[in-house]
C-alpha cells in the first residue's frame, strides 16, 4: 500500500499561479496511478527509487534526481518499480500564466521529464507547503509564494533536457521573427544585416539558425520570397518589370531579371507571356466542357 501524505487547498481557482496540491509519497513495489486525468498542472518528483511514467504513447524509466509533468486533462499511467520502489513529492497547480511558465521552462506534454539535482531543496519546498496548511491569506499567499519558488528550483537547475529545449524555442523564436520582418519589409532594399539586427544576432548566427531550421540561407529565403512575389505580380497584373522589381525590393530592374532567370529558368517577360497563354488555354478548356455539357 501507498504511503502518502497529500494536502487539497480550496483557495479560488483565480490568478496568474496558484497551488491546488501538494504532497510526499512512498510506494509499494508496483503501486500504481491510472491511466487517469488530473483537472490542474502536475509535477512529480522523484527523490529516491525508481518507476515508470507513461504519457502520450510514450514511456519514460525515471529515478532519483527526476521529474514529470502531467498535463491538466490528460491520461497518465505511473507505477513504482518492483525491486526498488520510489519515493516522490508532488504539487498540483494551475492559473493563467501556468502554461506559459512551463513553456519557458522547457515542459509541455511533448516534452514532460525534467532532472533537477536540489532534491532537499524541492523537498523542503514542499515541506513549507505542507506546514502552512490552515485556512488565510497570509498562508495560501505563503504556498503560492513557495510554487514559484519550486519551479524556480527546477528552471535554475543544470538542466540538460529543459537547456535543449529551451534553446531550441529560441531558435525557433529567432526564425519567427526574421521570417516576419522579411515578409513585413520584402518590398523594401532590406539586407540581411537589417534582419539579423532586427532579430538582435549576429549574421553568422541568423545564418546558422536558418540553415539548421529552414535548410537555407537569410539570403536564400529573402531572395526566394522576393521572387515569389514578383512571380505573383506577373502573372495577375500589367505592371512593367521595372515596376515588379521595385515593388519587390529591386532597385535595379536588370539584377531582378538575372535573379529570376536564375532561379526559374526564363526571364520574367517569357514567364508573363508562358503564364498568361497557359491562363488562355485553361480557360478554353473550361469553356469547351461548359459547351459540352450544355449539348449532352
Amino acid at each position: 500500500m501507498e504511503k502518502a501524505f497529500k494536502l487539497e487547498f480550496k483557495n479560488k481557482k483565480v490568478g496568474s499561479l496558484y497551488l491546488n496540491n501538494c504532497g510526499c509519497s512512498r510506494t509499494e513495489p508496483l503501486h500504481s496511478f491510472g491511466p487517469a486525468s488530473k483537472p490542474h498542472f502536475l509535477i512529480h518528483y522523484v527523490i529516491g527509487g525508481k518507476g515508470v511514467f507513461k504519457f502520450r504513447g510514450k514511456e519514460y524509466h525515471l529515478e532519483k534526481g527526476y521529474g514529470f509533468l502531467i498535463n491538466p486533462g490528460e491520461l497518465a499511467f505511473y507505477q513504482a518499480s518492483e525491486s526498488d520502489p520510489w519515493s516522490y513529492i508532488w504539487v498540483g497547480f494551475g492559473g493563467s500564466e501556468a502554461e506559459n511558465y512551463l513553456k519557458k521552462m522547457g515542459l509541455s506534454g511533448n516534452h514532460p521529464i525534467f532532472s533537477c539535482p536540489k532534491s532537499e531543496e524541492l523537498y523542503g519546498v514542499v515541506k513549507d507547503m505542507m506546514e502552512h496548511n490552515t485556512v488565510g491569506m497570509a498562508n495560501e499567499l505563503r504556498r503560492n509564494g513557495l510554487l514559484g519558488v519550486f519551479l524556480s528550483i527546477i528552471a535554475d537547475s543544470e538542466n540538460v533536457e529543459i537547456r535543449e529545449e529551451k534553446d531550441k524555442n529560441k531558435s525557433n523564436d529567432y526564425i519567427e521573427k526574421a521570417v516576419d520582418y522579411i515578409q513585413n519589409n520584402y518590398y523594401n532594399p532590406i539586407k540581411v544585416t537589417d534582419v539579423a539586427n532586427f532579430v538582435c544576432v549576429n549574421r553568422s548566427y541568423l545564418y546558422t539558425l536558418f540553415l539548421n531550421v529552414l535548410g537555407m540561407s537569410p539570403q536564400q529565403f529573402l531572395t526566394t520570397f522576393r521572387l515569389t512575389k514578383a512571380r505573383e505580380l506577373l502573372e495577375s497584373t500589367d505592371y512593367s518589370i521595372e515596376s515588379i522589381a521595385l515593388s519587390c525590393g529591386y532597385s535595379d530592374a536588370q539584377v531582378f531579371t538575372k535573379a529570376f532567370h536564375q532561379m526559374k529558368g526564363i526571364t520574367p517577360s517569357a514567364y508573363r507571356k508562358e503564364s498568361r497563354h497557359e491562363s488562355s488555354s485553361q480557360q478554353l478548356v473550361e469553356v469547351e466542357n461548359l459547351i459540352s455539357e450544355l449539348l449532352k
